[in-house]
């Protein structure tokens, strides 16, 4: 199962979270974790924010990126969004 936690934060606090959970393994994890920021982002009535080479990088090394406020092409009312890898959905051995 693969699962991404979506964060909105404000001030340093988590205004509003959601784990989205993706169950389909014909898709790549790159596609899961754009499906899963889409299912967020749908739920909680935003834009699907820019995605940037530093995201790529954030989320390979420590599994988790933000997204900004100038990564959105409408204003947001909070500081920035971000996302958490929980489980990539692979087999452990």
């Amino acid at each position: 199962m693969f699962r991404l936690w979506c964060k909105i934060i404000t001030k340093n606090k988590i205004q509003d979270d959601k784990v989205v959970e993706l169950d389909n393994n014909t898709l790549e994890v790159d596609e899961k974790i754009h499906s899963a920021l889409e299912i967020f982002c749908h739920d909680f009535d935003l834009e699907k924010p820019m995605w940037f080479e530093k995201n790529t990088k954030e989320l390979g090394q420590i599994s988790k990126t933000s997204f900004r406020k100038d990564q959105f092409i409408e204003s947001v009312w909070f500081d920035y969004l971000e996302i958490v890898l929980i489980d990539d959905g692979k087999k452990k051995a």
